[in-house]
């Protein structure tokens, strides 16, 4: 992609990688995440924005981002807003693989294959320049430690770190309850960000097919919009982004 600055998503992936054992950290709401974080990537790049608890289509232009692209083309095409739980709570199969496999092109980490029982093939990645991963952290540690409101991109980036359970992995043990709690409180300086963090949540809680309190039933005979838990129209097998080359030829371990 050949871009200086890194997305939403990638971001979110270095926090939950483990230094010590090249796994991702929350595996299963780490793929909510990152279908979260593209859609607050997609509203700063101007492409999307909240209606209510929903998510609108206002400029269909290309990122030029493949995968954010796929998701933009894909949320252009329900031809209305949809809600953002029932979004990110669709399939995701193979969204951390397919953003592991690009870090792993523009070297920002390095794959260790190895075997699982001594049988199973597994793949497990390794940060190859930390001063990535610690430059991302410093700037949740500066939010949390100053007090001083966060830039969007970074208020976003701690309320989905939240969100996907990471507080713990960040910020353990007990000495850690302040800054989790810090954490916890940056979801409300991005709206946006605020708006997928509680949506990734709700997903985790079971309420995708839930409608939110007071809203009017769906017209007989028709399904209500993501109900059943598919957010959108999506290929056979459910992948909701852009395959790339060689993204699934790895299992990962967690």
């Amino acid at each position: 992609m050949g871009r200086s600055r890194r997305t939403l998503p990638e971001e979110l992936l270095l926090l939950a990688l483990d230094p010590a054992t090249g796994t991702t950290a929350q595996p299963q709401s780490l793929d909510l995440g990152l279908a979260g974080a593209q859609l607050v990537e997609l509203a700063l790049a101007g492409r999307i924005a909240p209606d209510g608890d929903r998510i609108a289509v206002v400029v269909p232009r290309p990122t030029g981002d493949p995968t954010l692209d796929c998701a933009l083309e894909l949320l252009r095409r329900r031809g209305a807003p949809v809600r953002a739980v029932h979004w990110i709570g669709g399939p995701r199969l193979g969204l951390r693989q397919i953003y592991l496999s690009h870090l792993e092109r523009c070297g920002m980490v390095h794959a260790v294959e190895g075997q699982m029982c001594g049988v199973l093939p597994t793949t497990r990645y390794q940060a190859t320049d930390t001063a990535i991963s610690r430059e991302i952290r410093a700037r949740l540690d500066s939010a949390i430690r100053t007090g001083v409101p966060p830039d969007p991109r970074t208020a976003a980036l701690a309320a989905l770190a939240h969100a996907v359970g990471l507080g713990k992995h960040l910020y353990p043990g007990n000495e850690g309850r302040s800054s989790r709690s810090r954490l916890r409180d940056l979801i409300r300086h991005d709206p946006m960000g605020g708006l997928v963090a509680h949506a990734v949540m709700d997903v985790q809680n079971g309420a995708v097919a839930q409608p939110r309190r007071g809203a009017p039933p769906a017209p007989a005979g028709r399904q209500p919009a993501g109900a059943g838990g598919r957010a959108v129209p999506e290929p056979a097998r459910g992948v909701p982004t852009q395959p790339l080359r060689g993204s699934m030829a790895r299992v990962v371990a967690h």
